[in-house]
C-alpha cells in the first residue's frame, strides 16, 4: 500500500466511527498524506441569535479536517492545542469547506493549518492545530511502502 492509499484507508476507518462529523452533515471530500478536505452546509440548526453560523460549528468543521489530516500516517493522533481566527461570518445556506495541510511533523508532534472558505473562495476562518500522537494505529500492522 503506498502513502496515498494508506491515507485513504485511514480516513475510511476514521469516517466509519466519526458520528460527530457525519451527524453534522460533513462530507469528506479528499484526503492525502498530511492533508484533508471536508465540507459542510450551514443549516438552520447552526445559526445563532445574530442570524450567523455559530462559531463553534465553524471550529468543529476545521477541527474535523485537522483530525483527518493528522491521522493519515496510520498513527492514532489527537489535538493537543487549537486556535481559530474568524475572518468573516458564515450564513444560513453557506457551503463551507475546510482544507487542512500539514506544516510540520516530527516525533509525536505536528502542526497543521486549516482554512475554512465559502463556495466562492472567500475565507471564513483560519485555524491552527497542534497534534500529539498517542498509542495505537488506525489500521494495525499496515505501513506505507
Amino acid at each position: 500500500m503506498n502513502a496515498a492509499e494508506l491515507a485513504r484507508a485511514c480516513a475510511d476507518a476514521m469516517w466509519a466511527e466519526d458520528n460527530a462529523s457525519r451527524g453534522l452533515g460533513m462530507r469528506l471530500l479528499a484526503v492525502a498524506p498530511g492533508t484533508a478536505e471536508l465540507a459542510m452546509s450551514v443549516t438552520e440548526r447552526m445559526v445563532n441569535g445574530h442570524g450567523l453560523c455559530h462559531g463553534g460549528f465553524i471550529f468543529t468543521l476545521a477541527d474535523s479536517a485537522f483530525a483527518f489530516a493528522c491521522n493519515t500516517h496510520n498513527t492514532r493522533t489527537v489535538a493537543h492545542q487549537c486556535a481559530v481566527t474568524f475572518v468573516s461570518s458564515a450564513h444560513l445556506g453557506d457551503e463551507l469547506t475546510a482544507r487542512a495541510s500539514e506544516r510540520h511533523r516530527a516525533g509525536r508532534s505536528g502542526i497543521y493549518d486549516i482554512t475554512v472558505t465559502r463556495a466562492d473562495g472567500s475565507v471564513v476562518a483560519e485555524f491552527r492545530g497542534h497534534s500529539r500522537a498517542i498509542k495505537g494505529e488506525l489500521l494495525p500492522g499496515v505501513v506505507a511502502t
